[in-house]
């Protein structure tokens, strides 16, 4: 029965605690340190905040389930997650392809941290993933993003892992923006999702949070040694918010994605808009690979208006729009990408859809569009 429940309906047996009576439905973060440790000094049981928390467990197994994956492994942030995993997989003489589209501080640190001892970086487009993945070695890491942020450009993961496989290199999939309620990675042959759980996971704009799943179990028990070891952790009271707000994340991501839909068709006819970028159009180029790989076509518009001033003039004009970096939350923001170095023009704005109502968004959007 489970593979025929809906999104709000997986999201909620997700984070669904043991019936046991007695037992609250929904249990308590539990914010410990330290732990009695038993005579016999098991050290299978909880003994220290860095190694294991009971909070955790229950996020990292609902983490599991969504991305279908049988381990999950929770950081600080999203970019705690990524590193780590980088700092596990990729290996000195071996190479790493990273898109040049996608996430900047995934290139930053590659460049910065990887390159200096000994990881050779690539960078590729997403669009010519598959092409940089057919010169892959064994040992050697593809680490893709789709849809890619912020242009929103849909990789081939069937095909991407299909190049991969052959030549013995890992494939690690940035699910963030798709979310594993729009895309799911490990079917379609990742061997690793990571994510920002910050974005539309949490969901609020108000807690730090990023994972792993896989179901490799060497690589997946590398990580964790590396986590006790660098000690990137979540806190208890954080990964109890991700765990509290998974529940209404199907819920969320209906309404997100809707949104963007009807904005997405509103912009591209709109005269102050230059260009749209959302995988659910028709006419978008990555159209047809997200029609066969999503579920849903996810919460983000990119669009491109004349310059900077624009970006500005329509999140000060707005009643509803809030001018924010990150997305995935509960209001709509706007993140003019240029500014954090992204390869975009200086008018090109990330959009991302809150739960707001449709009609309200779509009319504070054309007003504040409106030439004054």
């Amino acid at each position: 029965m489970n593979g025929a429940y809906g999104d709000s309906t997986r999201s909620v047996k997700a984070v669904e605690s043991e019936a046991v009576p007695g037992s609250p439905v929904a249990p308590p973060p539990v914010p410990a340190a330290a732990y009695h440790i038993p005579p016999d000094e098991d050290d299978t049981l909880d003994s220290y905040g860095r190694r294991h928390n009971p909070t955790w467990r229950h996020l990292e197994s609902a983490l599991a389930q969504l991305e279908g994956a049988t381990t999950a492994v929770t950081f600080g942030s999203g970019m705690a997650a990524v590193t780590s995993l980088l700092r596990v997989v990729a290996e000195p003489g071996r190479t790493l392809v990273v898109p040049a589209d996608g996430y900047y501080q995934v290139r930053a640190y590659a460049h910065e941290y990887l390159a200096p001892r000994g990881v050779t970086v690539v960078e590729a487009p997403s669009s010519q993933m598959c092409d940089a993945a057919a010169h892959a070695e064994p040992k050697d890491v593809v680490f893709a993003e789709t849809p890619s942020n912020p242009g929103l450009d849909v990789v081939d993961l069937h095909e991407l892992a299909m190049t991969c496989r052959p030549r013995g290199a890992l494939l690690i999939v940035d699910n963030t923006t798709a979310t594993p309620l729009g895309q799911q990675p490990l079917s379609l042959g990742a061997d690793i999702v990571v994510a920002s759980a910050t974005k539309a996971l949490a969901g609020h704009h108000d807690v730090l949070a990023g994972y792993a799943a896989g179901n490799n179990p060497e690589v997946m028990a590398r990580l964790q040694r590396e986590r006790l070891l660098a000690g990137p952790i979540l806190g208890a009271f954080e990964a109890w918010l991700v765990l509290r707000s998974i529940a209404t994340l199907g819920l969320r991501f209906e309404r997100q994605c809707q949104n963007a839909a009807a904005v997405a068709l509103m912009l591209r006819s709109h005269p102050a808009v230059r260009k749209v970028r959302y995988p659910g159009l028709p006419e978008d180029p990555s159209h047809p690979v997200a029609t066969a790989q999503m579920r849903r076509f996810g919460g983000i518009v990119g669009v491109e208006l004349a310059d900077a001033a624009a970006v500005h003039d329509l999140v000060r004009r707005s009643a509803l729009l809030v001018g924010s970096t990150s997305f995935g939350g509960i209001h709509t923001s706007v993140d003019r990408r240029a500014r954090w170095g992204d390869r975009v023009p200086d008018g090109f704005a990330r959009i991302s859809l809150g739960i707001e109502d449709t009609d309200d968004l779509l009319g504070d959007i054309e007003a504040a569009l409106a030439p004054v």
